[in-house]
């Protein structure tokens, strides 16, 4: 199984990440312009790593999608708030039909998820909900067949990537199966593009607007 990992800038939290790659588990870690040595810190642990040099989240995802070859690849966050623990769930829920299996983030502590990128979660879930897909967040942890994810040809290259996917997975009438997982905290030393700022949650906003009113 391929795990398609965006990073930018998480050289910090990588070994904890990479470690905790359950077996048979292939990381592709997907560079996107990092100044702390992310790269090499991944390829001397023994992932795979391939460079975008277009920023974005939806960029560095698509890129690892397309260097994937696994039959169900697997997305999640490089900073180590996601558990790499819990994606045979996942795999084994497209395995048994589903189109898409996504995460939904259980706070592991208080403070975890600051209220601006929670708030803009919870509109954001209620709009998907509103066009018939039963999802309560916006799927940072997810799986699926790679060949059919390849078709659904998911065009946004910013933060409106995982919005955008869940809004064609509907229209194609994809089975879509959400399960909890954990969201603790991000490793020390790294900064969530996001959440980690007001301003993070307002581009994330920004992108995620473009794509409902496409």
């Amino acid at each position: 199984m391929d795990v398609v990992l965006p990073c930018l800038d998480e050289a910090a939290a990588l070994p904890a990440v990479l470690a905790g790659l359950p077996p048979g588990y292939r990381a592709i870690v997907v560079d996107n312009g990092s100044a702390d040595g992310s790269p090499e810190v991944a390829a001397a642990l023994g992932a795979k790593v391939v460079h975008e040099p277009r920023r974005g989240y939806g960029a560095a995802v698509h890129a690892g999608l397309e260097a994937a070859t696994a039959d169900i690849v697997c997305f999640a966050d490089a900073d180590g708030s996601l558990e790499l623990g819990d994606l045979p769930r996942l795999v084994a829920a497209v395995a048994g039909g589903a189109d898409l299996a996504v995460g939904r983030r259980v706070p592991t502590g208080p403070g975890v998820w600051p209220w601006h990128a929670r708030a803009g979660n919870v509109v954001l879930a209620l709009l998907l909900r509103a066009r018939g897909l039963p999802v309560r967040d916006i799927a940072p942890l997810r799986a699926a067949d790679r060949r059919a994810l390849l078709r659904l040809g998911v065009a946004d290259r910013a933060f409106g990537y995982p919005l955008e996917l869940l809004i064609k997975a509907q229209r194609a009438g994809w089975r879509v199966r959400e399960f909890d997982v954990r969201y603790g905290e991000r490793a020390k030393g790294t900064k969530s593009k996001v959440s980690g700022s007001v301003r993070g949650t307002l581009r994330a906003v920004r992108d995620f607007g473009r794509v409902l009113t496409r």
